[in-house]
């Protein structure tokens, strides 16, 4: 939603955003005129996710909403991990995470796959993030895995060896490293694989897929005998398969840089032969007390203890926008509840305010000028923040422009600004004319004229709602 237009014409700016792959803030120029499309790494569900998880799937939401705010259609890929990324890395030996959790839990491995989707699905719209177009599933694409496995055979990118385990060969992509840096001169032995296989031609060479040990509960048949995919993989069968194989933006956490990104590159192109990302964007970590939020390490905060502490899990997000996305984050307590009461005042500033339905003047256009480049700019949130307490604070634009604006802001924002003013909205005469002449037509069976005051109503930018006390209206 977009507030009443200016005076002044204005096009809005360029989106522009810092490419990991180049290292500098490059404009976004779509492979097909204003239509995005986005790729996004997504959870890893044998355990609940974390605030941490959160935050980086937080910047794919970010960029999809800024983006669809100057005028571009995008659409957005999440993948579900529920088999690969599934070993403890920092460990000497393979412990299988999943099988863990079914151990601990008693359930399937599947089951625990769909109940930890559908928590960080719960979390994610408890702090506002907007659902993806899709969300395949690992498991649902393993032949897609291992189509794209013997094509890298078959270029002479990849080797099986005995007992059914298939190795990237790093030196056969010259171009390895050029995400991260880690340049195959760079790197240690072992490539954070935890396996030191002696079946590998190089240390540095990571698995494709896998052969199944003893014990193991989730195998599949493949031309290499029975097995499970590598962590890596996943993301170019998926990505490929529901985007192309070339595609705008691909976004995830800056742990993910190396060795999975770098990876993913090397697979991918080394398929198809060509680039196949035009952007990596990717986030800093957020940290509690200096260390990084994270499952292995153990000290996870999650949104239901935000709730349990009577904190609005949006405040979260909104104490997110303080800090550049590329930046690592301090999150403590205290600033989660001076965040809190921050958006309970914003809501309440609101509700104080009546909408305005004129074109904005020329100040309010200013503050909207400079709100959309700031987030246009490398997504600097801190400054549209400052934009927005500026504007909540000033004199010199009207109550009513203001509401417009914050609303219209909150497109991106995504703080649900306006729900208090909405719960205190009160109907004007004509509208309560209009709720009454509806009445009147449904109690007559005059459907053809219920239908059409209905639709009038929701023209003003009105939800109708049907209730057993006849008909309810609201901003929408």
């Amino acid at each position: 939603m977009r507030p009443p237009r200016a005076s002044d014409p204005y096009a809005g700016p360029t989106v522009r955003i810092f490419n990991t792959l180049t290292r500098r803030v490059e404009e976004i120029t779509p492979l097909d005129d204003r239509k995005i499309t986005m790729y996004t790494c997504g959870p890893t569900v044998y355990r609940y996710a974390h605030l941490g998880n959160l935050r980086t799937f937080l910047l794919a939401d970010l960029i999809r909403r800024g983006l669809a705010f100057e005028g571009y259609d995008v659409t957005q890929i999440m993948n579900i991990t529920d088999v690969g990324h599934m070993t403890d890395e920092s460990s000497a030996g393979a412990v299988d995470k999943m099988q863990l959790a079914v151990e601990d839990e008693g359930l399937e491995p599947l089951e625990i796959a769909d109940k930890y989707a559908k928590s960080v699905f719960e979390d994610a719209v408890a702090i506002g993030i907007r659902p993806a177009n899709s969300y395949p599933k690992a498991t649902d694409h393993i032949p897609e895995m291992i189509d794209l496995t013997q094509k890298l055979i078959d270029r002479g990118h990849a080797y099986p060896v005995e007992g059914g385990s298939v190795y990237y060969d790093v030196s056969s992509f010259p171009e390895y490293g050029k995400l991260s840096g880690n340049t195959l001169e760079k790197l240690r032995p072992g490539h954070r694989d935890l396996e030191t296989d002696p079946r590998k031609r190089a240390p540095a060479d990571f698995a494709l897929w896998k052969g199944a040990g003893p014990g193991r509960l989730m195998k599949w048949d493949s031309p290499w005998g029975e097995g499970f995919p590598g962590w890596h993989v996943e993301c170019s069968a998926m990505s490929m398969k529901y985007l192309g194989d070339r595609f705008d933006i691909h976004t995830g956490g800056n742990d993910l840089i190396f060795p999975h990104h770098e990876d993913e590159i090397a697979q991918s192109e080394g398929a198809v032969g060509h680039p196949v990302v035009s952007t990596w964007v990717l986030g800093g970590h957020l940290r509690l007390s200096g260390q990084k939020i994270a499952k292995s390490t153990g000290n996870v905060v999650r949104v239901p203890e935000l709730i349990e502490r009577g904190l609005d899990p949006l405040a979260f997000r909104l104490l997110t926008f303080g800090t550049r996305y590329r930046s690592e984050m301090d999150f403590s307590w205290e600033a989660m509840e001076d965040a809190h009461r921050r958006l309970r005042q914003l809501r309440n500033r609101m509700a104080e305010w009546a909408p305005a339905a004129s074109p904005l003047g020329e100040e309010a256009g200013a503050f909207d000028r400079r709100f959309r480049e700031a987030v246009s700019d490398d997504l600097d949130m801190p400054t549209a923040v400052k934009v927005l307490n500026e504007l909540v604070t000033t004199a010199d634009v009207p109550d009513g422009e203001k509401y417009a604006l914050l609303v219209s802001w909150d497109t991106v924002l995504g703080l649900d600004l306006d729900r208090s003013a909405r719960d205190r909205f009160e109907p004007d005469e004509e509208t309560r004319r209009r709720v009454r002449e509806r009445d009147e037509a449904r109690a007559r069976k005059d459907w053809a004229m219920s239908d059409r005051i209905r639709d009038e109503l929701i023209a003003t930018g009105l939800e109708v709602m049907d209730t057993s006390e006849g008909t309810k209206v609201r901003p929408a």
